[in-house]
C-alpha cells in the first residue's frame, strides 16, 4: 500500500512559510509523502501539482488575508477539471470565514496553534475516505 501523499502549498503573495514548513515536516515525520510547492503559487499551479503527484490531500497555508478569493479560485479550478481531492486550509483565518470556506468545499480549517497531532489525524482520515 502506498503512503499518503499530501501537497502543502502557499497561495498568492503570502511571503511567510514557516508554518507551512512545520506542517510539511510533521506530516513527513508521520510517514506521509509530502510535496511542498513553495511560496507564491497560483490556484491553477496547485491543482496541477496535485494532479501530477496523485495527491490524496491538499493543504493550503494562507496568512495574507486573501483566503476567500484564492481558495474559491482553487476549488473552482478543481471542480472545472473534475478533481475530487480533499482540501484543508490553515493560517490566519477569521472564525467568521470558516463556514464560507467549508461551503466552497474545504474539508477542514485550522487556525494558529492547532496541535500537529490533530492535523496529522485529519489528513489520515481524509486520505482513508478518499481511498475507499
Amino acid at each position: 500500500m502506498r503512503r499518503i501523499k499530501v501537497i502543502v502549498a502557499k497561495l498568492g503573495l503570502d511571503g511567510h512559510d514557516r508554518g507551512a514548513k512545520v506542517i510539511a515536516r510533521a506530516l513527513a515525520e508521520a510517514g506521509m509523502d509530502v510535496v511542498y510547492t513553495g511560496m507564491r503559487q497560483t490556484p491553477r499551479q496547485v491543482v496541477e501539482t496535485a494532479v501530477q503527484e496523485d495527491a490524496d490531500v491538499v493543504g493550503i497555508s494562507i496568512l495574507s488575508g486573501s483566503h476567500l478569493e484564492l481558495v474559491k479560485e482553487l476549488m473552482d479550478e478543481m471542480r472545472r477539471r473534475g478533481i475530487d481531492i480533499p482540501v484543508m486550509v490553515g493560517g490566519i483565518i477569521p472564525p467568521e470565514d470558516e463556514e464560507s470556506l467549508k461551503q466552497m468545499g474545504v474539508a477542514e480549517v485550522f487556525g494558529p496553534g492547532t496541535p500537529l497531532s490533530i492535523i496529522v489525524d485529519k489528513v489520515r482520515s481524509l486520505a482513508a475516505v478518499r481511498r475507499v
